[in-house]
């Protein structure tokens, strides 16, 4: 048994919540800019004054609703400004904000609404308003259904003209570090969400030791970042609480215009899941392919992958100093100014990211700081930092918090992040807790640096009929690193050998099929029994299995007609495979991968 332990840097009254940063810097620095607001095509600053006076007035309004202390209002929107204004109005309420993805089905909105007792929602559209109404008579304890567009949020606020600001004084200060903020149900990848009861605590205590610990060197005067991920994820949700807490700017996004946002924004530092940044680099060769440049771009991924990893073995030599200097003009700057030309830090989280992409954006000017962390855990509880990395980890533990290695390889968590427990599933908290011990279902190790390495789902090893476990994620990982490859599922428990189901990405098809000569109206089922993309798919899992052993290596295959999409039930919004989905819905082909 291994353990590492990060002292904490910063502690709290037990007094504290989420709603002291920005009222106490509204009353200090009325004029410092914490937001900025997308107006058109331009950003327009929002100060703290501003900020802090429009979360009283929609916090006044949900007062004079009739919204009590601890109440649960939902929230289900995509990313945007009065996501984060929400959010804070609420817990200037004294209620506890439930986040709803603005993708989920009627059937996943009845559950969480339902399951947490939600009194008031706040629905972003019309079709959002559409799946509430739809469930609503099965929820007698839904009072408020409030629209974002429909301009129910100034309705709302308009409402609370009588309400004092000593009465709303009274509400936010009625909470404490020890109250649950927010409900975060998890993803679902192993059967119906759980409510996560995250506290103000949990919130404050886990960004305030992350801004002034892990990402110091990231959370400096100046910093910005633009959201695009979902804030009904908790990995985006801490960050937007750290950029409150740290006075970083903060901007909203969402992937559809993500790229013209990026341009126009001009953000320090992003945060992602290891599927963009894999878009980002697999788009850009498909790019340098299609304008005839494919062998240049892969001179320069080479190069930049190179460099990076003489940074941890004593610096590059002159001669790769130069290539590198020559490919930065060539190549990486322009990748650079793809995401606005002044990010150099980027955290990823939510999954593993390939060592192979760590080093290459790394080598290109724009470090990724792996992390590592789950719902229960209020996002992280190690990160990799500028000032201590190791590519392939997941990094040391943030401050305040210690991990664990159990006897059975389980990675175990305790410390300022993990959280109280399971909303109404005291069973489930049992299970999960154990005498402050997050018991996380993941499989690694800590060197003696305490860096952690994750290698693999404990529920997710996979035992052959021959008694070989095999994790799959580290297969996956390298068989979508090709660019053609969208999602891949492992396959063999209980079977005789390891197969796999492969998914085609569509985006990445568009360019591949007008530099290959093919019909640009040829479809993804025709293209999956397409001799040269068959003979991309084999080169792609001969590479991924030059990393295992020859008793865990894929020995069929079975390129899918359709993707796995969030629509189906076959991914999460943070684009994690839902296996149990995948294994019900794709069962025949599946059994026949073993006939």
């Amino acid at each position: 048994m291994r353990e590492f332990s990060v002292p904490a840097m910063v502690e709290v009254s037990d007094s504290t919540n989420l709603t002291d940063a920005p009222f106490t810097r509204a009353d200090r620095e009325p004029g410092r800019i914490v937001l900025r607001r997308k107006d058109g095509d331009a950003w327009r600053a929002v100060t703290a004054g501003e900020f802090a006076a429009e979360v009283s007035r929609v916090a006044k309004g949900l007062v004079a609703a009739g919204i009590e202390p601890g109440d649960r209002v939902a929230l289900m929107s995509r990313t945007r400004y009065e996501w984060t204004v929400l959010d804070y109005a609420v817990w200037t309420a004294g209620a506890v904000t439930v986040p709803v993805y603005e993708t989920s089905s009627a059937e996943q909105v009845e559950w969480i609404i339902g399951d947490s007792g939600a009194r008031a929602v706040f629905a972003e559209t019309g079709a959002h308003l559409d799946t509430v109404a739809e469930v609503r008579d099965r929820l007698p304890g839904l009072a408020h259904v409030w629209g974002i567009d429909a301009g129910d949020v100034d309705t709302v606020a308009a409402g609370g003209a009588e309400v004092s600001d000593e009465t709303l004084a009274e509400r936010r200060r009625s909470r404490t570090a020890a109250d649950v903020a927010t409900l975060v149900y998890t993803s679902g990848t192993t059967g119906r969400p759980k409510g996560c009861e995250i506290t103000h605590g949990n919130l404050v205590l886990t960004s305030r030791n992350a801004v002034q610990g892990a990402i110091a060197e990231i959370a400096v005067d100046g910093s910005s970042t633009l959201l695009f991920l979902p804030l009904a994820h908790v990995f985006a949700r801490l960050i937007q609480v750290a950029c409150v807490e740290g006075a970083i700017v903060l901007g909203h996004s969402d992937i559809p215009n993500l790229l013209p946002d990026l341009a126009s924004y001009r953000p320090t530092f992003l945060l992602a899941v290891p599927r963009v940044f894999e878009k980002v680099y697999n788009g850009a060769e498909q790019k340098a392919i299609a304008g005839g440049k494919g062998k240049i771009f892969a001179t320069a991924a080479e190069t930049a992958i190179a460099y990076s990893k003489a940074l941890d073995t004593g610096g590059p030599g002159l001669g790769l100093k130069v290539r590198h200097a020559v490919f930065n003009k060539l190549v990486y700057g322009k990748l650079r100014e793809a995401v606005g030309g002044r990010v150099q830090y980027a955290v990823s989280g939510g999954a593993a990211l390939g060592e192979r992409l760590g080093h290459f954006f790394r080598g290109v000017g724009i470090v990724i700081l792996e992390g590592y962390g789950l719902t229960e855990t209020t996002a992280p509880v190690t990160v990799n930092r500028p000032s201590a990395m190791k590519v392939g980890t997941v990094g040391q533990p943030i401050p305040g918090t210690t991990i664990r290695i159990a006897e059975d390889g389980e990675v175990l968590a305790k410390g300022v992040p993990v959280f109280a427990g399971y909303w109404n599933n005291e069973s489930a908290t049992k299970e999960a807790l154990e005498e402050g011990w997050f018991r996380t279902g993941d499989l690694g190790s800590l060197d003696a640096d305490g860096f952690l390495k994750i290698t693999g789902r404990k529920k997710e090893i996979l035992v052959t009929a021959g008694g070989k476990n095999v994790a799959p994620a580290p297969l996956e990982d390298r068989l979508r690193a090709c660019p053609l490859i969208s999602q891949a599922l492992v396959l063999g428990d209980g079977r005789k050998f390891i197969s796999a189901l492969i998914t085609l990405d569509e985006e990445a098809l568009g360019p591949w099929k007008e530099q290959h000569g093919k019909p640009a109206a040829m479809t993804v089922e025709e293209l999956r029994n397409d001799p040269e993309v068959i003979a991309e798919i084999e080169a792609a899992v001969a590479d991924a299995n030059k990393s295992v052993s020859h008793a865990e290596a894929i020995k069929k295959y079975q390129i899918l007609g359709v993707d796995f999409s969030e629509e189906a039930g076959h991914v999460t919004p943070s684009l994690k495979v839902r296996r149990h989905a995948v294994l019900k819905d794709f069962a025949d082909e599946i059994d026949a991968l073993y006939s």
